[in-house]
């Protein structure tokens, strides 16, 4: 066998020396196949032919362009199911507390409401495994809770004010995944929606939370979509539909094997008359900068806050037959006036991720410094504003991030996650007493003091946890922190849209965006500054 192998090895070898000899065309993929072959007959060691085959993958589409990707059959799975609107599981929203899984929320209509799970339960046993206590990262719950539907679980619980576990058996089911954050009035005939992402659902939640503030009264909009980073190029089009009047274009894409498509508005959009405000920053991206480029190049609307990410480059999924798959980019996508947004990637894919520290470390986002566009990539909006391609959505009106609030304290306390486990801890000892105190959170959202010793008590709780601050430190985080408590509390107590009804408190995108809806007339649009 070995001397066969031998014997077809060389005559392959003659035939690629023949080819050079005779100047035929010599294909790479040749030599590819070759290198398997060679290994598979010669090599002096055993290897995994699965894993050389997905490292060489990834090798050539590393030097392709930043969002050209190899997936395994299973990073294919995670990466679809978040924007597909759905996965199967028992439906709870938790957190790592302790080394103890603590249920943070089960999710409404789901298995785990069903059966009476609650807020504050900590998950000891799952199907008599002790899960308590141990090591464990959110990667191992989703594998011991997430599974088919219809499939059992069986959960022991320690509930304060019990004194022995309690037992349920939970069924696995589809479990929605929100894109819509949160809704809400933020002023008289001013309805606020975050969307964190395009999916499936994004358009069903959308009209949903629409529904809600129109009948609250509201005649304008503040679209939140900052820190969203994209997703599916039909629901940003969907979503801009929804502003535009019938045939106005949208976007359009094209590449060199992909001939350039355009998607128009139609008919059936619902909001075409309100004073529209589209808030963006540095983590808003692909789908997020659809809609801001095109409300900004129609002049529908006004975007604030800061320049958006930069990412013009449209992606296909093409499955290999074990499941797995790469992620190309086949073409480019334009706003209607012609720019092309995409942030250059010619110095390699490290240094294009390190773009959002390189425009904090030079001033932009914090507006010590304007940013120079060449006349290249200069366009006009349909008002004959000038607007530019060539690296991110820029707003029309620029709000600085404000890092007035910035400490050591503060950056120890986000990297050990001790606010997030205060909050959880915080409800989980005061559910009951929050819930007599305030009926209501817009009571809790009036009322709450975070002066009555909340703080002090946050402090100490750090302090168990050796994160301490100087005097001066926390005098500077203090008035970032106590929204940020407080916001944590109600998250914990009502939900995330209460969450961001007091975040947003502090926000000046948020509050600029109300103040210009408020005047009598839109603005004068100024770019940047």
């Amino acid at each position: 066998m070995k001397k066969i192998r031998w014997i077809a090895a060389l005559l392959v070898t003659i035939s690629w020396q023949v080819q050079a000899q005779q100047n035929e065309v010599f294909k790479p993929l040749e030599k590819v196949g070759g290198l398997m072959y060679f290994l598979e007959s010669f090599y002096v060691d055993t290897f995994n032919e699965d894993k050389l085959v997905e490292h060489a993958i990834e090798a050539m589409l590393k030097d392709l362009d930043p969002h050209s990707y190899y997936l395994s059959a299973k990073e294919l799975k995670e990466s679809e199911e978040p924007l597909m609107g759905n996965f199967e599981g028992i439906g709870i929203q938790f957190n790592l507390f302790h080394d103890t899984i603590m249920v943070v929320s089960p999710i409404s209509g789901g298995p785990s409401e069903r059966v009476d799970i609650r807020s504050g339960d900590k998950i000891i046993y799952i199907n008599d495994t002790l899960v308590a206590g141990k090591k464990i990262t959110n990667n191992d719950v989703f594998r011991w809770l997430r599974g088919k539907k219809g499939t059992k679980v069986e959960l022991k619980i320690l509930r304060k004010n019990e004194k022995n576990l309690l037992t349920f058996v939970v069924i696995r089911d589809k479990i929605p995944v929100f894109s819509v954050d949160a809704a809400y009035m933020a002023a008289p005939e001013i309805g606020y929606i975050k969307i964190n992402r395009f999916s499936n659902t994004t358009m069903d939640e959308y009209h949903k939370a629409m529904r809600e503030l129109w009948a609250q009264g509201a005649k304008h909009l503040i679209l939140d979509l900052s820190d969203n980073s994209g997703g599916y190029l039909h629901a940003a089009v969907e979503l801009a539909d929804e502003f535009l009047k019938s045939g106005e274009l949208i976007v359009y894409t094209e590449g060199l094997k992909s001939p350039r498509r355009d998607y128009y508005a139609t008919a059936k959009g619902g909001f075409h008359e309100g004073k529209l405000v589209i808030l963006i920053n540095e983590g808003s991206a692909s789908a997020s900068e659809i809609v801001s480029g095109a409300i900004q190049d129609l002049d529908r609307g006004i975007i604030i806050g800061r320049r958006s990410f930069g990412k013009g480059l449209v992606q296909n999924t093409f499955p290999f037959p074990d499941g797995s798959a790469v992620r190309l980019t086949t073409a480019r996508y334009f706003t209607p006036s012609g720019r092309f947004i995409q942030a250059p990637y010619d110095k390699g894919v490290e240094k294009y991720y390190e773009n959002l520290y390189s425009r904090f470390k030079n001033g932009e986002l914090t507006g010590d410094k304007n940013i120079p566009f060449p006349d290249s990539l200069k366009h006009y909006t349909r008002n004959k504003r000038t607007v530019y391609g060539g690296g991110g959505i820029m707003p029309d009106l620029f709000i600085p991030m404000d890092t007035s609030y910035f400490s050591d304290f503060l950056m120890s306390l986000s990297g050990k996650n001790i606010i997030n486990d205060f909050c959880i801890e915080y409800v989980n000892e005061n559910r009951e007493k929050l819930k007599e105190t305030y009926q209501s959170f817009d009571l809790f959202e009036k009322n709450f003091n975070m002066d009555n010793g909340i703080f002090e008590a946050f402090l100490s709780y750090a302090k168990k946890q050796d994160i301490t601050g100087t005097e001066d430190e926390i005098s500077r985080s203090a008035t970032w922190l106590k929204n940020r408590i407080k916001a944590g509390i109600a998250q914990n107590q009502w939900g995330r849209t209460e969450f961001f009804r007091i975040w947003n408190q502090l926000d000046d995108s948020y509050k600029k965006a109300i103040n210009v809806i408020q005047e009598s007339k839109f603005p004068k649009i100024s770019f940047f500054k």
